[in-house]
């Protein structure tokens, strides 16, 4: 069962961003949202989540409610100015489970700081949030989506800036915290490594060029879909049991000039 659906969407900011699209998550899976800059991923991902209203057609709850999300933002809006420690952050995840005008409790407190211990930083509770490392901030962000209890946990751009061997680990995270609580995973990302050997279906996606497509991830990654993508002769092999996808020149009619080949691959 989808645990959301959009039906004949059109969505923007006043003025549509992509054709009408029809696109729901299902139970138990992880669907990655593949673009380039600027292709209206984020767009997309808040109508799917009810944040910016459509221009046309419906978003549907098919169990009868919103799911309860956890939400992992593209960057952090939070002023790190703020004297705020770790646990303050974390805590602001219980939010919506508290209720109006209700403070975080002692089993509220509990709750996040068993968050933080999952994602491996229970050590920086009492730490101040300025004083983290960048992939420590990211962390705890992910702490926060958990500490709300998802049963949909929604990642934007989770990986920009990462190396490869960080990126990596923070994707086996996710995945392993899909595993431990049952969630259904939207990830948002430009990155192909992100989605190659984590995602169980793939939208492609690029108001740009009128792109929408979602299918299973094999079926997306296929070579002809990924250079209308993204304007690029695009090469995907099996390499030693994973795939690789190399990215290469403008394709005919797409531009002139090269760029340097990316190699990208799946765990």
């Amino acid at each position: 069962m989808d645990l959301v659906r959009l039906e004949r969407a059109v969505i923007g900011y006043r003025v549509p961003l992509l054709p009408p699209l029809d696109l729901g998550v299902k139970a138990g899976s992880t669907l990655g949202v593949l673009g380039p800059n600027g292709a209206g991923k984020t767009a997309l991902l808040k109508s799917l989540l009810g944040l910016l209203p459509l221009l046309g057609g419906r978003r549907l709850l098919p169990q009868g409610r919103a799911p309860r999300v956890g939400y992992v933002p593209q960057r952090d809006r939070l002023d790190q100015s703020w004297p705020l420690t770790v646990l303050d952050v974390v805590l602001m995840g219980r939010t919506p489970l508290l209720g109006p005008l209700h403070r975080p409790r002692t089993h509220d407190r509990k709750r996040a700081r068993e968050a933080l211990s999952e994602i491996g930083v229970g050590d920086l509770a009492d730490r101040p949030l300025y004083a983290l490392s960048g992939g420590q901030h990211q962390r705890v962000l992910i702490a926060r989506a958990i500490a709300a209890e998802p049963e949909l946990l929604v990642l934007d751009e989770p990986t920009s800036a990462m190396d490869p061997a960080a990126e990596r680990v923070l994707l086996e995270l996710v995945e392993r915290l899909k595993r431990a609580h049952d969630l259904s995973v939207v990830l948002v990302t430009h990155q192909l490594t992100a989605v190659a050997g984590f995602a169980t279906e793939v939208a492609l996606v690029d108001r740009v060029r009128g792109v929408f497509e979602v299918g299973p991830v094999r079926q997306m990654l296929d070579p002809k879909k990924l250079e209308r993508l993204y304007g690029r002769e695009v090469r995907v092999a099996e390499v030693g049991g994973q795939t690789a996808i190399v990215i290469g020149s403008v394709a005919a009619g797409n531009g002139s000039g090269d760029s340097p080949t990316e190699v990208e691959e799946d765990r």
